[in-house]
């Protein structure tokens, strides 16, 4: 028989640290660890959109002056080549978003539900392509463009973008119809139902969440990428992430006008993650 049973004493259990803390000192850490928060995200946000509304003599002194002006934004309007890479920045987002889910969903249910060498062999294929990094596809794919007449177009940067999404989301859609029973869907073949009845009408209504979730990823992560875009592109597709870039030359950087570009290419992207955030939450729990 152990001491504690003998004497009736029981160690105390072990807090946590914000148990530790004085009254006050929770609040304080909290204070403390949402401004280490803001310090880290919010601020260089911040001092983008500054910048962002500075003339160009005052870009080094953001913190000094009251000198803003709207300019920079309609100095970059101006250019046709900002709105046109902004037009092919959401056409290539979007593109590649649907006809990655298209591929995507289906791929996941078959790891999922099935079985054999054919589920085997694509599993494999994803995971080898998903373990070597990306980066190592730009020059094959740049020579393979160039063969294929699809250099500087719309399908010689969504081949690329649907491959990515393909290796990487196929685990994720994996995941989410490993969480939905599959009793319902035996149900259905019980009644009459074929295997794509049973996964137009059954599975794939419950992995709505899940589907959108990874909708507003690819397109997020389309609408940002840069590797693929400086490549693959020269001057018939710009895309936004490479125009930023036409900002800096032998003479300097504008610093003015890359920031108030930067800024308009994130409105886009919070836009959709502001409206999307609940879907993606709802998504990752399924």
């Amino acid at each position: 028989m152990s001491v504690a049973t003998d004497t009736g004493y029981s160690p105390p259990k072990r807090g946590s640290f914000l148990d530790a803390l004085a009254p006050g000192g929770k609040r304080a850490f909290f204070l403390l660890s949402v401004l280490g928060v803001l310090l880290i995200f919010a601020f260089p946000v911040f001092w983008l959109v500054l910048t962002s509304m500075r003339p160009a003599w005052g870009v080094y002194y953001v913190h000094r002056g009251l000198e803003f002006t709207l300019g920079n934004y309609l100095e970059v309007l101006e250019q046709e080549v900002v709105v046109h890479a902004f037009f092919n920045s959401f056409v290539i987002a979007t593109l590649s978003t649907f006809f990655s889910l298209t591929v995507t969903v289906t791929s996941g249910y078959m790891l999922s539900r099935f079985t054999g060498k054919l589920a085997n062999a694509w599993f494999g294929t994803i995971y080898i392509f998903r373990t070597i990094p990306y980066i190592t596809w730009v020059l094959p794919l740049y020579f393979v463009t160039q063969w294929w007449g699809i250099f500087d177009s719309y399908l010689g940067l969504l081949l690329p973008h649907i491959a990515v999404h393909i290796c990487f989301f196929s685990w994720l859609m994996k995941g989410f119809f490993d969480g939905i029973d599959p009793s319902m869907e035996s149900a259905a073949l019980i009644d009459g139902c074929t295997r794509w009845g049973a996964f137009l009408r059954v599975a794939l209504p419950s992995a709505l969440p899940g589907i959108a979730a990874l909708s507003i990823l690819c397109w997020l992560w389309t609408w940002n990428e840069f590797l693929f875009a400086l490549i693959l592109t020269s001057h018939n597709t710009p895309m936004i992430t490479v125009v930023m870039a036409q900002f800096v030359s032998e003479l300097g950087t504008e610093w003015n006008l890359m920031s108030a570009t930067a800024v308009m290419a994130m409105v886009p992207a919070l836009i959709v993650a502001i409206f999307g955030q609940k879907y993606v939450v709802r998504g990752l729990k399924v």
